[in-house]
């Protein structure tokens, strides 16, 4: 190891209703990757936000360098060399990648009034180039891929001659070949003295990148261990104060049930092409494939927010024209989005109303008064059902942690009282312990005789969970596995079944 970057003690931060750090600390060495593990709201991204002059902590003591230092905000990080890569990336999309690189850095001519495009590309470049990426520097940012623009926030913060770089859930939206290039890069910064704290959920990342884990609950350090040495059983259990069993099936499946939903030719240009599936009461549906598969983008047409341009849906049987989502509402089918923060939540108002959105009508009066005590009531039942932690009902949902504003979208629809059930990435960015949570859940409606459709890019979360799978590749279903015959390998194999060999007849057997 090398000399130690960062050193934070005793370090305090509270919000609204919740204390969030309570005498935490954590370290780091330089030429180092040291993961940061916890459950949603153990106070890890807290942590880091503060270091990265994003919060103001309350008390503790922070050095940098042996150093005591304050740092009040992101610009007097960045110049002392402290970085963050956001899981929500702030990049201007109308912008080109030189120029969010270096925003308000800008090379200029002679007298400064001039912006001088050309300086401004060559040092993008530089940039681009320790990083091996092959990127033009004068591409628009919202033309690119999440993973170029990710790596774009990297040169970004190379360019502040960064020492310490902070990464937040940095491969949550990566393919598998992305994942591998941006851990080369990692690797590279870290032969390069960088010291680097990495955020994830995803355990099967820690061994492969990181040399320490460090791990949080509940605002507090837990403890720090070298990873080569740990177990995940050792690392999970120290998470969440308890054993979890990763390895559970899902709940077994009653008899075949009533065809709830049933899609018939769906088309939508490229992206959705002559789809037909169908969905049934009590079974778990999952649908994999690779990132750009069309997953989601089916998901979109049945809940009526994209148009189709041919193709029908049948709910129970009945034929249903669907184009805008209060059609599918009313036709009893909910949809969790993947972006719950900018589909699913209104982030500035309280839980009770976020619970209670796709309901409200059940509590007006005739008079059109709401009937605030029964609303109340029943958001109450929800928090203790699916256990939101939470200080209460009038709380601001934008303040509780990534898996308990999950729940409440969930509760949300469960007011409704849907009978189809899209899950779209329902455990992305959540933790262990809300995974376990939000899996039982999913077992429980199943087991109401409710129909689930699970889109998900963990293929262990697919396996564990789906009775059914329908696996996805160009806009096409090319294959369906059922539970019980379903393998890593051939959900990979249909997942990049090419739009050639579909029309060989090479797809759709198990």
């Amino acid at each position: 190891m090398g000399e130690a970057l960062v050193k934070i003690e005793d370090l305090v931060k509270t919000f609204p209703g919740v204390v969030a750090l309570s005498n935490a600390r954590f370290d780091l060495e330089a030429g180092e990757v040291h993961a940061l593990m916890g459950e949603n709201g153990a106070g890890k991204s807290t942590m880091m936000k503060i270091l990265a002059g994003i919060y103001t902590k309350d008390s503790g003591t922070i050095r940098y360098l042996g150093q005591p230092v304050e740092i009040p905000s992101p610009r007097a990080a960045q110049h002392l060399g402290i970085s963050m890569v956001h899981q929500e990336l702030n990049l201007m999309n109308h912008l080109t990648a030189a120029q969010n690189l270096f925003i308000g850095r800008e090379p200029r001519h002679g007298l400064g009034l001039l912006l001088d495009e050309k300086k401004l590309n060559e040092k993008a470049l530089i940039y681009f180039e320790m990083l091996h990426l092959d990127l033009d520097p004068r591409v628009r940012i919202g033309d690119l891929t999440v993973a170029k623009q990710q790596m774009v926030e990297i040169a970004k913060a190379l360019s502040f001659q960064s020492r310490v770089l902070i990464m937040d859930e940095p491969t949550a939206s990566l393919t598998t070949a992305e994942i591998d290039e941006l851990f080369r890069i990692i690797r590279d910064l870290r032969n390069q003295g960088v010291g680097i704290v990495y955020i994830s959920h995803k355990m099967d990342e820690l061994k492969q990148i990181s040399d320490r884990v460090t791990v949080m609950r509940d605002g507090q350090y837990v403890g720090t261990v070298p990873t080569a040495e740990t177990s995940m059983d050792t690392i999970i259990s120290m998470m969440v104060g308890r054993t979890l069993f990763e390895t559970a099936r899902n709940a077994a499946r009653a008899e075949e049930g009533e065809t709830l939903l049933e899609a018939s030719h769906l088309q939508r240009g490229r992206t959705i092409r002559d789809v037909s599936f169908k969905a049934r009461s009590g079974e778990i549906l999952g649908f994999a494939g690779l990132m750009g598969a069309g997953r989601t983008e089916v998901a979109r047409a049945i809940f009526g927010a994209d148009p189709l341009d041919s193709g029908e849906i049948r709910v129970k049987g009945k034929r249903t024209p669907i184009s805008h989502p209060r059609h599918a509402v009313a036709a009893g089918i909910g949809y969790l989005s993947e972006d719950r923060k900018r589909f699913g939540l209104a982030l500035g108002l309280d839980v009770a109303t976020n619970v209670l959105l796709a309901s409200l009508t059940r509590f007006r009066t005739r008079v059109g008064w709401m009937r605030s005590a029964a609303m109340r009531s029943l958001a109450e039942q929800n928090i203790k059902t699916l256990a939101i932690k939470t200080p209460g009902t009038t709380q601001k949902v934008n303040y509780l942690s990534g898996g308990n504003q999950q729940k409440v979208v969930i509760a949300k629809w469960l007011n409704r009282d849907c009978d189809v059930l899209i899950f779209d990435e329902p455990t992305r960015g959540i933790d262990v312990g809300a995974k376990q949570e939000i899996y039982k859940l999913l077992n429980d409606l199943a087991m109401q005789g409710k129909a689930i459709i699970m889109i998900s890019s963990e293929l262990p979360e697919i396996l564990r969970m789906s009775h059914r799978i329908l696996v996805m590749c160009e806009g096409r279903i090319t294959g369906e596995l059922s539970g019980a015959e379903a393998t890593q390998e051939k959900i990979m194999y249909y997942a990049t079944l090419r739009e050639t060999m579909v029309a060989k007849g090479e797809g759709l057997h198990g």
